[in-house]
């Protein structure tokens, strides 16, 4: 375990994290907890793991498989899965696409997470989730740093910013009526440092692409790219091999890599102590325009 762990501080955003999954299960009937097989959602797991067991979980895992993920992310999702013995919903983008529910973004570099939203919004319509679990953290983006810890959602799935509800000695409010429901947060008030500071401590692993490997990439808008079939290189764009690791893992064809050497959680935790710039910064999703998140989330995004 690494050395100059605040482990005090930790154990008190394990006991909020664990306190919210708690009120959740108690206020609502059909909850999920979302998993991409990412940093975050595997710390939620764990804390779910200390929140009910011995029991099963009060809820399934739910996915929203964009069909372009990382294969070591899906690998590891479905290992974790089995490990558990809890349910796992994949709601599938393709599908979606091919239904024509949902289309990819037009342009030279399309991506599919705003066709995660109505693949999300019909999964919760399907299986009649009142409430889900997400990761996100409020240091990650700003639109995210607006969200409440309990995010009501409307009946089209839709948060408004500026309609949320007041959450005073940590009191929150999950009435709902039929067909709204409720983003819940545990980890609304833990960092990037947090999360990992809390794998190490708890020794939780995690997908390797976390970890410096090679791996063919180009340079396109300023961002290192990951080279794939999902994301090839164009005419004229040098590939070559590259020490990297990700910083967040999401859809492949906008998920850009970090030069760096860091093999192991200390160096994990070393540089993100010196980095400057949110693990988002990497998203390309997040640089079509400044309000890029904040329009998706306002739309039904996570």
């Amino acid at each position: 375990m690494p050395t100059g762990l605040n482990i005090n501080h930790l154990r008190v955003l394990e006991a909020e994290a664990i306190h919210i999954m708690r009120e959740v299960a108690a206020q609502c009937e059909r909850p999920a907890l979302m998993f991409s097989g990412g940093k975050d959602s595997i710390v939620m797991v764990r804390l779910a793991e200390k929140a009910f067991r011995p029991a099963k979980f009060p809820f399934p895992l739910l996915h929203v498989d964009t069909g372009h993920n990382f294969p070591e992310a899906i690998t590891f999702r479905d290992e974790l899965v089995e490990r558990l013995g809890e349910r796992l919903v994949v709601a599938s983008v393709q599908e979606a696409i091919e239904s024509g529910l949902a289309v990819e973004d037009p342009g030279r570099y399309p991506s599919r997470n705003r066709a995660q939203i109505p693949t999300l919004l019909k999964a919760i319509e399907d299986h009649q989730f009142d409430a889900l679990f997400g990761g996100a953290r409020r240091d990650e983006e700003k639109a995210r740093a607006k969200e409440r810890i309990f995010s009501f959602r409307d009946d089209f799935g839709q948060w408004d910013p500026k309609n949320q509800r007041p959450e005073l000695w940590n009191l929150y409010n999950g009435r709902i009526r039929k067909g709204e429901h409720i983003r819940a947060f545990p980890l609304s008030n833990w960092t990037e440092m947090d999360v990992w500071q809390y794998i190490a401590l708890e020794g939780i692993a995690v997908p390797s692409l976390y970890f410096s490997h090679q791996r063919d990439v180009v340079v396109r808008q300023g961002q290192i790219m990951p080279i794939s079939e999902i994301l090839p290189a164009e005419e004229g764009e040098e590939v070559f091999n590259r020490t990297i690791r990700f910083r967040t893992v999401g859809d492949m064809s906008c998920t850009a890599a970090t030069a760096s050497p860091a093999a192991s959680l200390e160096d994990i935790i070393a540089e993100v102590a010196a980095a400057r710039a949110s693990e988002r910064g990497a998203r390309m999703d997040d640089r079509t325009s400044e309000a890029a998140m904040e329009d998706r989330k306002k739309e039904g995004y996570f």
